[in-house]
């Protein structure tokens, strides 16, 4: 079986100018021991504005934390007012970008479609998707969560072949445990992530199914991560609200301690 290295993002949203990026990250810094990297890969996601100061601080203070982008347009180039390319985001050293988050799908009208789109400009310019998938409320009553999963995830990666897909993080994200304070039980989330490693094992074989990485989020905090951890198919959180107080963040990406 692949040794498949945790990784675990912070999400900031938006939330924090740039002076207070530099603080969180210099906070969560000084709070992880070098050792934590060894086992976990753990990367920030802060707003755009703040994506230049949060590389300068990694990068002049040799952090082993990598910075991540909430989101990026799927042209290089253009006239799209408000927008932010791939190789902006490569510029600054962007090692991980979102794509496909619930509140981008919900708030934005973003569809399958677009993620696919998305993904593709990240790899082109040579970052990694952290491609997130997830039912709604009323779909998982209604029976019908894993049928949206699935269909989420052929969506995505249609069109890549397996080494890429290989290489990617999938999210899943429960969109009704979403800064609600609700989550999954651990046997769900593992549940759905099996079927998600299954679903990629079929669209591009068992060597991709064994290296992608999939994480949980939805209200993922220090209380309930060692249970999700556990789970044979979970590699890594995407973390929301908990990755905005350094101490709390900590916690969670040493979740065995």
């Amino acid at each position: 079986m692949t040794d498949r290295r945790d990784l675990i993002c912070g999400n900031w949203k938006m939330h924090s100018n740039h002076l207070e990026a530099i603080q969180m990250i210099q906070k969560l810094h000084y709070r992880l021991e070098p050792d934590t990297y060894e086992r976990v890969e753990v990367v920030v996601a802060p707003p755009f504005t703040s994506l230049r100061s949060a590389q300068t601080v990694i990068e002049t203070d040799r952090m082993q934390i990598g910075l991540g982008a909430q989101d990026v347009f799927w042209e290089d180039e253009g006239a799209y007012t408000g927008e932010v390319s791939a190789p902006m985001l490569a510029k600054l050293s962007v090692k991980y970008v979102i794509v496909g988050h619930s509140e981008r799908r919900q708030h934005f009208g973003e569809t399958d479609e677009m993620v696919q789109k998305k993904i593709r400009a990240v790899l082109r310019h040579e970052m990694t998707p952290i491609v997130c998938v997830g039912e709604t409320l009323d779909q998982r009553e209604e029976g019908r969560a894993t049928d949206v999963v699935v269909t989420q995830l052929r969506g995505a990666l249609s069109g890549l072949d397996a080494e890429q897909v290989g290489g990617l993080a999938i999210a899943y994200e429960p969109v009704w445990a979403i800064g609600t304070g609700r989550n999954a039980t651990p046997d769900d989330a593992g549940e759905m992530c099996e079927v998600i490693r299954n679903e990629i094992s079929e669209l591009a074989g068992s060597d991709a199914a064994e290296s992608v990485r999939i994480l949980y989020g939805g209200s993922v905090n220090p209380g309930n991560i060692k249970a999700m951890m556990a789970k044979r198919h979970i590699d890594g959180a995407l973390v929301g609200g908990a990755s905005l107080d350094p101490d709390t963040f900590a916690a969670v990406v040493r979740y065995w301690i």
